[in-house]
């Protein structure tokens, strides 16, 4: 299981609990905090009315007198009332009075005068001057139903309790606001849960696209491919620069190691060639010794592998400087037709040194390409130099540029012997090279290398393939 699925999967399973059982501690609040607020109301209420009672009741006229009268009125008059988007049209309280002996001797509903209501809670209590209430299923209907009781004491001019007023509402009056506060907290809470999802899956994503960039990066890099350091912010950022670093400095030492060893190894024929040709010089002329000729042909060897070194140490230089760049710095648009008669401008002395022939094929009207000039310009040189080295004397190079679909090609062909099958796959490797037609010698073997890493710089490619009619083709394409 990806980690980024962990992460939301855990973070969702904590959020959904915590937004479960908060939704729980509110439903289940909901109920008695509005059942609490009417408790609150009818106390109020209990006691206004036993104080409105009072003078009746010890008049002994409680079941007749005007108080009674317009409580039963109470039942008939048309309420009105909108409360929260809900319609109330009549009341709902039932008011009925007992005497110090617990016997109802008002009833606003008229079904319970008579009865003994000594031992209801609301009633024992109140006689007793302590607070009196109780919720009790309603007889009259569904059982489940309750009604909620609350009594007040009725007073003499002494102070003594002679009786108790209660006031009952059904709790089922107050069972639409309930059950709306109770919707709204389960709506809100699966907008919460929503809300966490999104919020979840959007920091999944992120920190899986993060952790991706670097996994990236991190197989670039193994693979040898050019790579740079994702740009992210914060830790993630942090540890995308401490790779980069590390693999700056591990590759730089690689590097170093792999340069030594193979320059090493590359530098020895030509130092033995001049050693030998040295100690040749060194004999003494005369009888016995070297001819003139002789000693001309072997300073001509010393010069010729001297300025073997000088090139093969030029391009290395230069060489080095390309591969150790990620990416192009600054790159700016360029002509590929204007860099490759640069370029053949610059190979003219080496074409006619060499007897060779360079003819241009340059598709017009082409659009510049992102790049960088100098680079660009110094691998198409490699190109020519490489086709005049293997181009027999009179022959002819073919430099073209055109449109290949979403690039531009160009291509260098030569009418030489051509690449053999074995060194084909191996010709752009650092070092590997092919003896020349004439005189046998090898290159420094890092042209087509130098070729090579500036295609890839700019988002290319190099190929060298042998030509239909004898010789080799190399191309380098762009993007463009």
């Amino acid at each position: 299981m990806r980690i980024g699925l962990r992460i939301f999967l855990g973070y969702f399973l904590i959020v959904a609990l915590a937004a479960t059982l908060l939704a729980r501690v509110f439903v289940a609040e909901v109920k008695p905090g509005v059942r609490q607020a009417m408790e609150d109301t009818l106390v109020d209420t209990a006691n206004v009315l036993a104080e409105l009672a009072a003078d009746d009741f010890l008049a002994g006229r409680i079941d007749q007198g005007d108080f009674a009268k317009r409580v039963r009125a109470l039942s008939a008059r048309d309420v009105g009332a909108a409360i929260w988007g809900f319609r109330k049209r009549s009341s709902s309280y039932r008011v009925y009075v007992t005497d110090a002996r617990g016997i109802v001797v008002f009833d606003s509903s008229g079904r319970d005068v008579g009865q003994d209501y000594s031992r209801w809670n609301d009633v024992y209590l109140t006689l007793r001057g302590r607070y009196g209430a109780r919720s009790s299923p309603d007889a009259a209907g569904n059982p489940d139903d309750t009604v909620m009781h609350v009594a007040a004491p009725i007073r003499d001019d002494d102070g003594r309790i002679v009786g108790a007023l209660s006031v009952a509402k059904p709790n089922s009056a107050i069972a639409p606001f309930i059950a709306r506060s109770q919707g709204v907290v389960a709506r809100w809470g699966f907008v919460l849960m929503g809300a966490a999802l999104l919020v979840g899956v959007g920091v999944s994503w992120w920190l899986s696209r993060q952790i991706g960039l670097l996994r990236r990066y991190a197989n670039a890099v193994t693979a040898g491919a050019r790579a740079t350091a994702p740009d992210a912010a914060g830790e993630f950022g942090d540890l995308g620069r401490a790779l980069e670093t590390m693999r700056s400095r591990l590759e730089g030492k690689q590097y170093v190691e792999q340069y030594v060893h193979t320059l090493t190894h590359e530098m020895k024929s030509p130092l033995a060639a001049i050693r030998g040709s040295a100690e040749l010089l060194e004999s003494p002329p005369g009888e016995g010794g070297m001819a003139d000729a002789d000693r001309a042909r072997f300073a001509g060897s010393i010069r010729a592998q001297a300025e073997r070194l000088a090139q093969m140490i030029d391009k290395l230089l230069a060489l080095a400087a390309v591969e150790h760049r990620q990416s192009l710095e600054r790159p700016e648009p360029v002509a590929l037709a204007a860099i490759a008669q640069e370029a053949a401008g610059h190979c003219a002395q080496r074409l006619r040194d060499s007897g060779a022939k360079l003819l241009l094929d340059l598709e017009p009207n082409l659009p510049a390409v992102q790049g960088d000039a100098f680079l660009l310009r110094q691998a198409l040189v490699n190109l020519i130099d490489n086709a005049a080295d293997f181009s027999p004397a009179g022959g002819e190079i073919a430099l073209r540029l055109r449109r290949d679909g979403d690039r531009q090609r160009i291509e260098v062909g030569d009418r030489g012997p051509g690449v053999p099958d074995y060194a084909l796959g191996r010709v752009f490797e650092r070092f590997y090279s092919l003896p020349r037609p004439a005189g046998g010698s090898r290159s420094s073997g890092l042209g087509l290398c130098f070729v090579a890493e500036v295609a890839s710089l700019h988002g290319g490619e190099a190929a060298l393939a042998n030509r239909e009619g004898g010789g080799a083709q190399a191309s380098l394409s762009v993007p463009g």
